[in-house]
Formats: C-alpha cells, structure tokens, sequence
C-alpha cells in the first residue's frame, strides 16, 4: 500500500510546506528592501479571497510606506511614555520603539468594515477579516517576505485617530519585509493533532 503521504500531488505538498513553515517574523529581523507594490497587490488581493458570510466583505486595507512609518513611530514611542512609568519606559526602549515602523517596508492597517445593511454578527465579520489576514501571512511566507501581525492598542489607536469612520475598527498593524530565511530559524512546535481533535465514529 502506498503511504498517503507519497500520493500528494505537488499543490499538495507545496501548501502543507507554506502553511507549516509560516512565523511571525519581527521587524528587527527586515532587510533594507523595497517590497515591489505588485507583490503587496498580490498579498492584498489574495486576503480578499477569504471565506465572508453572506459576501459582506468586512475588510479595509491601508498601506503604509515610505514617510508615513515616522510619525507612526513618534506617536508609538510618545504613547507608552504617556502610560508607563520611567522604569517601565526608559530612554532605550523609547527610541527603538519610535524607530522600529522605519524597519518595515510596508505596514498595513487591518480594519474591520462592518455591514449596516445586513443583519450579521459581529463575531462572523471579525472571523472573516482573521481569515484575511491568514492568507496574507501565507502569501508573504510564498515570496519569502517575513510579516506578522501586531496588535497592540497603540496601532489600533493610531488608527482610529487617523483614519477610521463609525462603522469600523482597526485590528492592528500587519508588519511586512524581506528577512535573511538562513539565519532564522523557530525552535516552536505545535501539538500533535491526537491531543487536539476528538474522533467520533
């Protein structure tokens, strides 16, 4: 008998590579390279190819390049200065916080666009910009650009102050860039499937 794994085709195989070999990729780790906007096109679109309950489509994408990275960086030092303590907060981790947006070359807001004409769950159209965003991160991992996703509140504040209308809301910020892969490597493993899925017959 032939072992299921020698029968999968080479999609098959290719998918099960992308999608194991996936990490979330900081921006400490980025090269200092452009990320052609085809290729952000590409990301971008694929994420619109997400599974949507009753095709709302609950997804707004905002790219950040070139200058609009400082005063991201300005207002996410500034933000945690405001409410930490010195301790907490000292000069070190201020200025690496006010420089880190400059080493992505591209930042993309994730809003959640919710449908006022349809009747549907809040939970549903959140699940649907999550899966977004998943096939961004599996797209990056298939051109080799490193990307993660951050969502702390001084990403989604920043962008409700700059950018939002009353029917959405950011999920934070989808970090992207080239990385050097032969000098990354995770140690993280997941759990075996048998401890995680209930078999029922």
């Amino acid at each position: 008998m032939i072992a299921w794994e020698e029968k999968r085709d080479v999609r098959q195989q290719v998918l099960t590579d992308i999608i194991r070999r996936r990490r979330s990729i900081f921006a400490d780790d980025y090269l200092d390279m452009p990320i052609p906007e085809d290729v952000i096109r590409e990301i971008l679109t694929n994420a619109t190819w997400a599974p949507t309950y009753k095709m709302t489509q609950p997804w707004r994408f905002i790219v950040l390049q070139d200058s609009q990275r400082a005063p991201f960086g300005e207002y996410l030092a500034d933000y945690y200065r405001q409410r930490l303590s010195a301790a907490e907060w000292p000069q070190s981790r201020h200025e690496r916080a006010r420089l880190y947006p400059e080493k992505a070359p591209c930042i993309i807001v994730i809003v959640l666009r919710r449908n006022l004409k349809i009747a549907i769950k809040e939970w549903e159209e959140m699940a649907a910009v999550c899966c977004a965003v998943q096939n961004m991160a599996l797209t990056c991992e298939a051109y080799n650009i490193g990307a993660y996703w951050d969502s702390c509140d001084a990403c989604v504040e920043y962008a409700r102050q700059h950018w939002l209308e009353e029917n959405e809301q950011c999920l934070g910020f989808f970090y992207m860039g080239y990385y050097d892969r032969k000098k990354h490597h995770s140690a993280k493993r997941r759990t075996g499937i048998d401890k995680k899925a209930t078999w029922l017959y």
